[in-house]
């Protein structure tokens, strides 16, 4: 029992070192199972665009539509190919994966729009006018994160 605890204390101890084999190793097998994700949504986007019916039953619409799901799927990937970091990998995986669930329950492929507190009549400076824009960075949706960037 206690070598079992002390092979998992020492494990948790061990420190990567960037020229270390263990690490590289560890990172290239995070980078190929989120490369394997990435791939997996990308190949789910276009299968959805196949399928797709527009709400309104019309086939220009349907045509429309399918034609701006894979621009946009295109057009985002390519954008966020050259993307390295973890954090922001994942938050781009998160943002695709919300914005699907959400097109496909609404049966509208294009991005909800945010209702969010207008600024205020009067222009405001200084520490209100950032307090503000703070505020609606925050309040923006995880799906709409790429969408003022396209």
């Amino acid at each position: 029992m206690s070598s079992a605890c002390d092979k998992y204390t020492a494990a948790s101890r061990v420190s990567f070192l960037p020229n270390d084999p263990q690490s590289e190793l560890i990172s290239s097998l995070t980078m190929a199972s989120t490369r394997r994700v990435v791939l997996s949504l990308y190949r789910q986007l276009f299968r959805i665009a196949r399928t797709w019916q527009a709400q309104s039953g019309m086939v220009a619409d349907t045509g429309t539509e399918r034609k701006y799901i894979v621009q946009e799927a295109r057009t985002l990937f390519r954008q966020n190919q050259q993307m390295m970091d973890e954090a922001s990998i994942k938050r781009c995986i998160e943002e695709c994966e919300a914005r699907i669930e959400i097109g496909l329950h609404y049966r509208n492929p294009y991005p909800r729009p945010t209702y969010l507190p207008p600024m205020g009549l009067a222009t405001q400076k200084g520490k209100k006018l950032r307090a503000q824009q703070r505020l609606r960075k925050q309040a923006k949706p995880v799906y709409l994160h790429s969408h003022d960037e396209t």
